[in-house]
């Protein structure tokens, strides 16, 4: 039991004498560290004067006079202020040793150390101990904590109706200092506390308000819930535990041009639901039909031509669809042309839409070609409402998942193109709606596919579908396991780059989501390598929450994490306050450090907005449709310019002849700008995204050399498997700038796509 001066209650061993006095209204910390970088941050009481006639109480009372919470002496002479404890400062087991230059029967700290107080002006006094039911005495737990927390004190929570720590879970049988710890600094939160016995809360302690205070530690008087012998606070009282160690994240926070730069690009004349880039270096914008909030009266379908990024007239080309493209899904697929897919759409028969657009022009000259599709001749087997597609190894294309129509009941089926058989029913489909839709595919280099659903995950077998492995659940928020990843609860999902020669195992990156009901958008990434045995996944820390998240693979293997907002979910009218900052994810970074706060845009990107990666360097911004009052329908286009076209250095350039490659094969380009010593190369995969879904990413370094008369090769991928058929851009980097992108595709068509659909209102290009 500590011992009670007046109703106060020193929170930390000391080293000073028992006559150390506890001036009336302030509570003793203890013995801490100071440093050059001062654990508070303003000294007051510096002249001679007063220095020689410092005293505890002339400190603290020089402290609470400017509204200081918290007093510091040091020295014997040295008065200290700071309204919180920073830079390191921490609990000292010795060193606080000096006498007070005022009062020789006191200490006032050492070389380097204070003594520090904080104050707590409150009425409430200590009662006695409270006993277990089995006659044991709880204690509080300073000892054995996992990590690397300290205990600091009994917090008070609640005060004015505030938390003191926003997250709260109830572990009603196994709370303890282990149990709740644990949980807040594996998402990311250095500051943790336990209530009532059976509450756990997590925070930052930058998350305290002001109104709370520490009060006398026998106030915490309440035993865990999962461990009788030791403490979990009280009623509206925290024990309360800081995170001291290494920190649990690093962001960054580039300034100038290291930080990025949106601009405005061009005004748009639809809302695109889903942007696509063509292989012809154009982009393909489709809308839903019927915009209830008065969008001009447009065929709903057009093609963006970079070329013309500075007129208006010139650079959108109109395009035609018969049935309404709302919430479909979205390919590139492997044939000889490139032609762009759609499957799925809103309602009645536009549910079993395929549409098919074989791109031509090139940039600067107008197509001719526009989207085909009957749905007499050629329909999905089930109508889909937000389903996902992918292709495969073998290039057939999957399609998986969606609802019959909105809020309809859940289609729990996949099928594939061009048809080879009936539907196959998936049972955890049918089991997670609606919370599974646009689900996350990827084909593994080791042969199956991953899925991820709702928060969770599974490998299938690519040739029956059986599941192979069941993983473990996607972590989502601190305080609620609920939270999800796919819509409506709407983060995201890419493939981390890929390096020859390809023996490490793929990793998997999701980045924000939601929890159901509630709306609380989560504030992690999650990242797994599902191939590897009992592979777990791994959180980190996001700067700021986000729900509807969209990720653009760059040609540098970094990703840029943009739109959507801090609070709701996926839908119409269902999201609040705009995230409009981007964060740039460098994996080549360890993690929990990976993450640089970027620039901000000033136009609110919520439901359906898109951002992908075009073929000069730049990131595509678009969409928002909200048909919500507080926020705009949004039509205008913005581009985001990353650090590597800010630099000022010169791009690299190259010409390419062959542009059709196999898997393994070996590839010249000839460099005409750039070192050739200083070059590497990327190649990514050709994105059509929707709903934060970028369908078809993927991002290679291949092995490159070069020899003579900046005559480069290229390897190819080796396989289907590590490298699934399709197109992609090529780049290379000389340091860290890109070139623009050449198309390539690898891998060919071993789906015969190319001679798919063969009926009289399709063109087919054939293989």
């Amino acid at each position: 039991i500590t011992a009670v001066n007046a109703g106060y209650v020193d929170l930390a061993p000391r080293a000073g004498p028992l006559t150390d006095p506890v001036p009336p209204g302030w509570l003793s910390l203890g013995c801490y560290t100071d440093s050059s970088a001062r654990t508070l941050s303003t000294r007051i009481l510096a002249t001679v004067g007063d220095s020689a006639a410092l005293t505890v109480a002339t400190c603290t009372t020089a402290c609470g006079a400017s509204a200081y919470s918290y007093a510091g002496v040091e020295r014997g002479g040295e008065c200290y202020c700071g309204s919180g404890i920073f830079n390191g400062g921490a609990p000292a087991t010795s060193g606080c040793t000096m006498a007070c230059n005022g009062n020789a029967t006191e200490f006032c700290g050492g070389s380097w150390r204070l003594n520090l107080y904080q104050t707590n002006i409150t009425s409430e006094r200590c009662s006695g101990p409270n006993l277990t039911s089995n006659g044991l005495l709880p204690t509080l737990q300073k000892t054995g904590l996992p990590g690397q927390w300290r205990y600091v004190g009994c917090l008070q929570d609640n005060v004015g109706g505030v938390r003191s720590l926003p997250y709260q879970l109830i572990f009603p049988n196994t709370n303890n200092a282990t149990t709740c710890l644990s949980r807040c600094s594996a998402y990311g939160y250095g500051a943790g506390g336990m209530e009532w016995g059976h509450e756990c809360y997590c925070g930052d302690a930058s998350d305290i308000p002001a109104a709370a205070r520490f009060v006398p530690e026998c106030l915490c008087d309440m035993a865990c819930s999962g461990d009788p012998s030791s403490l979990c606070g009280a009623g509206n009282k925290f024990s309360y535990y800081e995170w001291t160690g290494t920190p649990l994240q690093q962001w960054s926070y580039p300034t100038g041009s290291d930080a990025g730069l949106y601009k405005f690009l061009i005004g748009g004349v639809v809302i695109p639901l889903i942007t696509t880039v063509g292989i012809n270096g154009k982009i393909t914008f489709q809308a839903k039909f019927d915009n209830p909030l008065g969008a001009p009266n447009t065929t709903g379908a057009y093609e963006f031509d970079p070329f013309y990024d500075d007129n208006f007239n010139l650079a959108w080309r109109e395009m035609h669809v018969k049935t309404d493209i709302f919430c479909s899904a979205g390919l590139v697929l492997p044939d000889k042309v490139g032609r762009q897919l759609t499957v799925g759409g809103w309602a009645d028969v536009s549910t079993y839409g395929i549409r098919l657009y074989w791109p031509d022009g090139s940039p600067g000259v107008n197509g001719t070609n526009d989207w085909q599709e009957n749905p007499s001749e050629l329909q999905l087997q089930n109508g889909r409402w937000y389903p996902s597609a992918m292709i495969m190894a073998n290039g057939s294309i999957l399609v998986v998942g969606g609802e019959s129509s909105r809020n309809g009941p859940p289609v729990p089926t996949l099928e594939i193109l061009p048809k080879v058989g009936p539907t196959i029913y998936m049972d955890w489909l049918q089991r997670t709606d609606p919370n599974n839709l646009y689900p996350f595919l990827i084909v593994l280099p080791s042969g199956g596919i991953f899925v991820g659903y709702y928060n969770e995950a599974r490998i299938l077998d690519e040739v029956t579908f059986d599941t192979i492995r069941t993983l473990p659940p996607v972590p989502g928020a601190v305080n609620n396991d609920t939270g999800g990843r796919t819509y409506p609860l709407e983060g995201t999902l890419v493939t981390l780059p890929q390096y020859l020669p390809y023996k490490d195992p793929l990793t998997l990156l999701a980045c924000g989501g939601s929890t159901p009901f509630v709306g609380n958008a989560l504030d992690n990434c999650v990242s797994i390598q599902p191939e590897v045995p009992n592979a777990q996944w791994t959180i980190e820390r996001m700067p700021s929450k986000r729900v509807m998240t969209c990720m653009a693979p760059l040609p540098d293997g970094t990703f840029l994490i943009l739109n959507g907002a801090h609070q709701g979910v996926a839908g119409f009218a269902l999201a609040t306050d705009p995230n409009l900052n981007v964060v740039l994810y460098d994996p080549s970074k360890p993690v929990n450090r990976r993450m640089s706060v970027m620039a901000n845009t000033t136009i609110a990107r919520m439901y359906h907005s898109e951002a992908l990666l075009m073929a000069d360097g730049r990131v595509l911004v678009t969409g928002s449709d909200p048909e919500d009052p507080n926020y705009p329908q949004e039509y205008r286009v913005e581009v985001f310019l990353p650090p590597y076209l800010l630099s000022g250095l010169p791009r690299p350039a190259y010409t390419i002849q062959q542009k059709d490659w196999a898997y393994g094969g070996t590839y010249q380009i000839h460099v005409t700008t750039g070192n050739i010593k200083n070059l590497r190369v990327s190649l990514l995969g050709v994105v059509s995204n929707t709903h934060g879904n970028s369908f078809g990413a993927r991002t290679f370094f291949p092995a490159f050399s070069c020899c003579y008369e900046n005559v480069c090769s290229i390897t190819a991928p080796p396989n289907s498997h590590v490298s699934p058929p399709g197109w992609f851009m090529l780049f290379i980097l000389d340091g860290p700038t890109p070139s623009n992108a050449s198309f390539v595709r690898i891998g060919g068509d071993p789906g015969l796509l190319g001679n798919w659909p063969q009926l009289h209102d399709f063109k087919i290009p054939g293989v």
